[in-house]
C-alpha cells in the first residue's frame, strides 16, 4: 500500500514545520511541504514542492495526489487571508482532496459584538464558512492559542524605565484569559484529525490549549526557574500608541479580558483536540526550561 499523502502549506513557518514533524513522527503518512521557496526547505518532509497562496494554478498543482491538506495563513506577512483561503479551498477542489484542515482562530467582531477589531482573528475566521460549503468529504478547523514562543518573539520582556526586564501591556496581569501551548504542539492535534476523521474530519473545532494564564502565572512560571520579569498595565489608548500596530495588539488583549482568547464554550473543542492529540503538549514551566538561554 502506497501511503497517503498529506500537503502542508507554510511548511517553514511555526505551525507547518510542528505538523510537518507530528505526520513524520506518526509515519501513516507521505508528507509533502510546500512553501514558496523550496530550494531553501530544511525541513523533515518526505518532499517538497512550490506552491503560493496567491497562485491558483501553482497550488493545485502542489495538492496533486494529496489525500489531505493543512493550510495556514500569514496575516503578519500582509495577506490578504480571506483571498488566500478562497484559493487555497479552490485549490484543493481541483485537485480532489479528501480532508482539508484549516488553522483559523475565533470570530472576535462576532464573539464580541463588534466591540473589538482583532482583523488578525476575525479575517481567519471568515474562511471558515468557504470551508464549510466547498464539499469536502472531510473538513477540521484548528485553532491554535497564543503561543510560548511569543514570550521570547513577538511579546518577548524588554527593557523597562526602572531598568527592569518585563512587559508593559493593556491587560490585567491578574487575569486567567489566555490560552497557551507550545506551538509546536499544534502538529499533534492537526496529525490526530488526519488519523481520526471519523472523529474529527466532521467539521470539528479543534482548539489547542495547554492551559489558562494570566501574566502572573508566566511571570511566576519564569520565576521558579530562575528569571524574574517586571509587569506594567497600561491603558490601551496609550499602548496604541507605542508602535506600528500596537492598536491591534491593544484591541486583541482587550477582547481577550473579556471572552478569553478562545471565546466562550471553548472546553469541548479543547477537550476534543487532546483526545486526539498523537502526544502529550509541553507544558509552560517544560518550555521555559527547554528555551532559557
Amino acid at each position: 500500500m502506497e501511503k497517503k499523502i498529506i500537503a502542508v502549506v507554510g511548511a517553514t513557518g511555526s505551525q507547518g514545520k510542528g505538523v510537518v514533524n507530528a505526520l513524520k513522527k506518526d509515519g501513516t503518512f507521505k508528507v509533502r511541504a510546500i512553501t514558496r521557496n523550496p530550494e531553501k526547505y530544511q525541513g523533515t518532509a518526505d518532499e517538497v514542492v512550490q506552491g503560493d497562496l496567491t497562485d491558483l494554478e501553482s497550488l493545485a498543482k502542489a495538492f496533486k495526489n494529496a489525500y489531505g491538506v493543512f493550510v495556514v495563513t500569514n496575516f503578519w506577512e500582509g495577506a490578504d487571508e480571506l483571498a488566500q483561503g478562497r484559493t487555497a479551498v479552490e485549490a484543493a477542489k481541483k485537485a480532489n482532496a479528501d480532508h482539508f484542515i484549516w488553522s483559523t482562530l475565533p470570530n472576535v467582531e462576532e464573539i464580541s459584538g463588534g466591540n473589538f477589531d482583532v482583523p488578525h482573528f476575525t479575517g481567519k475566521a471568515k474562511v471558515d464558512e468557504l470551508v464549510k460549503n466547498a464539499g469536502f468529504p472531510l473538513y477540521t478547523f484548528v485553532q491554535p492559542p497564543f503561543y510560548f514562543q511569543n514570550l521570547t518573539g513577538a511579546l518577548a520582556a524588554q527593557q523597562q524605565q526602572d531598568g527592569s526586564i518585563g512587559w508593559t501591556l493593556p491587560i490585567d496581569p491578574a487575569k486567567r484569559v489566555i490560552y497557551m501551548s507550545d506551538i509546536n504542539d499544534l502538529g499533534k492535534v492537526v496529525a490526530g484529525a488526519f488519523l481520526n476523521p471519523e472523529k474529527a474530519g466532521k467539521g470539528s473545532y479543534l482548539s489547542l490549549a495547554t492551559g489558562l494564564y494570566s501574566f502572573d502565572d508566566v511571570i511566576a512560571a519564569y520565576k521558579s526557574n530562575g528569571k524574574d520579569y517586571s509587569f506594567t498595565q497600561v491603558p490601551g489608548e496609550v499602548f496604541s500608541t507605542f508602535f506600528e500596530g500596537a492598536g491591534e495588539i491593544a484591541q486583541m488583549l482587550a477582547y481577550f479580558e473579556a471572552h478569553t482568547y478562545m471565546g466562550s464554550n471553548a472546553e469541548p473543542r479543547i477537550q476534543l483536540a487532546k483526545e486526539i492529540a498523537t502526544g502529550e503538549y509541553n507544558e509552560l514551566n517544560e518550555w521555559i526550561k527547554q528555551n532559557n538561554h
